[in-house]
């Protein structure tokens, strides 16, 4: 099968997807082992998809969900692809929307009767007093569309209205947003590769995550920590990993993710779990991405199986797509 992993390498970009050229290299080098044809394409321009486009791939690999257009909106790829009848990985244009707005996300499966954190969004300004914000401290403020850790730090514990207000006004400084604003949650962390097949056959491979102690005596999974890779993966306690699992395959469903997705979810002090957010273009560096890195802690997966287990719907997808054409 001939198939192109399209990325577009931009610094600036608040989500990375797959990750550096080097992660993408890890994918690209586990298709080929696979026996496909594969090419990596960098797109800077409009241009360079258009070849794309006269290529005509069975399959485009999608490492990143848009492409920044200067002196234009980003061009998201699914509905680029879409739009060109070219079948592409992972989930659809509106279905991304829960990626990159966290807010969205939760209101969504809050309507499914799916927990979440309690949160609520604020601008500079907006809250004079802490007798109007919406409940109690301490609280934890992050951006409301950025990933990897971006914006997050020791600082978004808040405890006082002066500490929100200050970690809002610099957060909105940076992504001229408004900032989303949780109920502090004080028990696990954990993160769920969850894949679904073209049979519709769902897998979960949930991990706990650990922070290290920062020097404010906090346990926050902040860029900083995600960057040096100074967390701790580890397995799940038996006794929590059913509600994990449960809640993280609710939410995969719920968002109605196509093919693959990694689900954040965290536990309250009495072990009650909550979706905080989903990652629906995961890193895929093979050693430090959390992706991978659970499905081989969870469920003993190498590498290879992983991309075959997470891309298994979108190549079944140009398989029936190449057979069809075959009988023309």
């Amino acid at each position: 099968m001939n198939i192109e992993i399209i990325t577009s390498k931009d610094s600036k970009q608040k989500e990375t997807g797959f990750g550096s050229l080097l992660a993408c290299d890890d994918v690209f080098k586990s298709l080929e082992k696979m026996g496909h044809s594969v090419s990596l394409t960098i797109c800077k321009t409009l241009e360079d998809l258009e070849n794309v486009v006269k290529r005509k791939p069975n399959l485009v690999i999608l490492a990143v969900k848009y492409m920044p257009v200067k002196g234009k909106e980003n061009l998201w790829l699914s509905q680029y692809f879409d739009t060109n009848n070219i079948e592409y990985s992972g989930s659809s244009r509106e279905t991304l929307k829960y990626d990159s707005d966290k807010v969205f996300a939760k209101e969504r499966l809050k309507s499914l009767s799916i927990k979440t954190a309690k949160y609520f969004t604020a601008t500079p300004g907006q809250y004079n007093s802490e007798n109007e914000i919406p409940f109690a401290f301490p609280l934890f403020v992050k951006p409301g569309d950025a990933a990897n850790g971006n914006g997050i730090d020791d600082a978004s514990f808040v405890e006082n209205f002066f500490e929100l207000q200050n970690k809002v006004l610099s957060l909105y400084e940076i992504y001229n947003e408004p900032v989303l604003i949780e109920e502090y949650l004080d028990g696990k962390e954990f993160t769920v590769a969850v894949t679904k097949n073209y049979s519709g056959e769902v897998t979960a491979s949930a991990i706990e995550i650990i922070p290290p102690v920062s020097h404010g005596g906090l346990r926050i999974l902040g860029a900083d920590v995600k960057k040096d890779d100074s967390e701790t993966l580890k397995e799940i306690a038996a006794t929590d990993i059913e509600s994990v699992i449960e809640i993280a395959i609710a939410s995969y469903l719920g968002l109605g993710i196509r093919g693959f997705g990694r689900i954040d979810i965290k536990m309250d002090s009495l072990g009650c779990c909550y979706f905080m957010e989903a990652n629906l273009v995961p890193g895929m560096n093979q050693s430090t991405s959390y992706f991978p890195q659970a499905c081989a802690i969870a469920n003993n997966m190498s590498y290879d199986n992983v991309i075959k287990s997470m891309l298994n719907e979108c190549l079944a997808r140009a398989k029936i797509g190449v057979n069809q054409l075959s009988l023309l």
